[in-house]
């Protein structure tokens, strides 16, 4: 089994900044891509950005230029580093990671538990 353990949500002041974490641990044999969705009440949850094992990153275009995705050296972590926050950035931020557990079979999506972001005006 894959798990995805994020950390990093809070309270914080428009204008203000968090840095989001992902760590996936398991059975893994490859991770294809990393990245982050968020749920906000009584919506859908949308993608805010990922990235691939080649370093591709794509980006909503709600948060292009405020937040900055990123792995770490292990390549099983992702970060995203979220400045100049809004109060519609307001949710709970989910990580995904599409896994490979095996040489041979398909990646595999997995979800984190969830982080709660609040952005107050």
């Amino acid at each position: 089994q894959v798990q995805l353990v994020e950390s990093g949500g809070g309270l914080v002041q428009a204008g203000g900044s968090l840095r989001l974490s992902c760590a996936a641990s398991g059975s893994i044999f490859s991770i294809d891509a990393m990245g982050w969705y968020r749920q906000a009440p009584g919506e859908k949850r949308e993608l805010v950005a990922f990235i691939m094992k080649n370093d591709f990153t794509h980006y909503a275009d709600s948060v292009k230029g405020r937040f900055t995705i990123s792995r770490g050296d292990t390549k099983n972590t992702v970060y995203l580093q979220m400045n100049s926050l809004k109060p519609e950035d307001t949710a709970i931020y989910y990580c995904n990671a599409a896994v490979k557990v095996t040489v041979t079979t398909s990646p595999s999506d997995y979800w984190g538990q969830g982080t709660q972001v609040t952005v107050s005006s």
